[in-house]
Formats: structure tokens, sequence, C-alpha cells
């Protein structure tokens, strides 16, 4: 209800704001996140919150899927973004996360019709290859399908990343290094794409897991 978003807006001012002033003033004319977090724009999943990070930590691209378009001739809004963060912002990392109990993979490893949600579908097609790949392997489950396709999804989202002139270049210039995240909204866990096995591991166990093989240059 907007009611309750409009008290929670007058909470921030008059309890929030005062106490982080001077975090505000900081920011009011220049950021400087050293990651881009790219996530779906489900309302469980809440980057800041999920990373402990104040205003000002992440860039943010939320939509649904966690997607991320193949650059092409007419890039759009998340193509932008990237290209903004990588480049203007010179962020060190990149995140794609997706979660559990994502409707939108669910609707693609359910095969769920979407005539009646064309943008929507048409959005999904940028999951195809994790659609196929998933369809041509054998789950235990409906469960499990769907939980392998949230995954593939990250991998997938991972490979269009890399076709971003902008990220090609970082990534061989060896300043920017990509991770792959499942969040599961129930345990408040992640798994985390491991380059060297391609598989996904505890990020709590393997908190030094990557998913691409690029070693940060350090400045000297």
């Amino acid at each position: 209800m907007m009611k309750n978003i409009i008290e929670g807006f007058l909470k921030f001012k008059t309890d929030v704001f005062p106490e982080r002033a001077e975090m505000f003033k900081s920011l009011a004319t220049s950021q400087h996140p050293r990651t881009l977090f790219i996530s779906c724009s489900d309302s469980r999943l809440v980057p800041e919150l999920v990373t402990q990070h104040e205003p000002g930590g992440l860039f943010v691209i939320r939509n649904a899927g966690n997607i991320v378009p193949s650059y092409g001739p007419e890039p759009g809004g998340v193509s932008a973004s990237v290209e903004y963060a990588v480049t203007a912002l010179q962020v060190t990392d990149v995140v794609i996360c997706g979660h559990s109990d994502c409707g939108a993979m669910t609707a693609i490893a359910t095969c769920k019709c979407m005539d009646h949600m064309p943008a929507v579908g048409s959005w999904l097609r940028y999951a195809d290859s994790a659609r196929i790949v998933n369809e041509a392997r054998q789950h235990t489950s409906e469960r499990a399908r769907i939980e392998a396709m949230v995954r593939e999804n990250v991998i997938a989202q991972l490979d269009n990343i890399r076709t971003h002139p902008s990220v090609r270049l970082a990534l061989g210039e060896g300043r920017l290094a990509l991770h792959g995240w499942v969040y599961d909204i129930e345990s408040g866990s992640i798994d985390a794409l491991d380059y060297h096995t391609n598989t996904f591991v505890s990020l709590a166990d393997y908190p030094d897991v990557r998913a691409t093989h690029t070693q940060l240059k350090v400045a000297v």
C-alpha cells in the first residue's frame, strides 16, 4: 500500500537520514561503487541487504530473470548500464545473481504459456541458451528442473555479458572479474560459480571463488 511506503519515507526522513547526513552529503555529487550487481527484480532479493552495503556501494541493475542481453546494434537499458558501470565508474567486479523460486525461470522450465504477457515472453528469450541446455538434461523432479534452470541462466548471462565490448576490454586488461551467484531465499545462503569446475559451490565455504580466471592487476 502506498500509505505504508509514504510512512516509510517519513520515518527515513526524520529518523534515518539525520543519523547518516554526512554519508549522504559525501554522495551528493559523486559515486564510487566497486561492484556492478545484476539481479532479478523479485521483491524478496534486496542486493544491498544481502551484501550489507550502504548507499553508494553497489551499482545495481534489476530486471525479470537477472538477464543481460548479448551486445547488439541496438543496445538497451541493460547494455547502457553495464557500459557505464564498467567504463565510467570502473567497477572491478560484476555479480550476476539468480535466486530460488524465481518466477521467470519457473515459467521457462515448466514451459508456461506467456501469450497473455508478450513483453515478458519476448524478454525471456534472452535465456534461450539456458533453456535448451536445461531441457537436454535429466532431472529428478520439477523442483530440480527449476533449480537447475536458475543456475543455467546465471551461466548463460555470464556468457552474454562477455559479448559487451566494455566488459571484454576490461577482462582483457585484467581489471574486471565476473561472479555468478544463486541466492537461496529460505536459508539466506549463496552458491557461487567456480570457473575451475564450472559448478556452484558455497560462497561461505569458498569466499574467493569467481566465474572467471581473471587475476586483477594491482596498480603500483
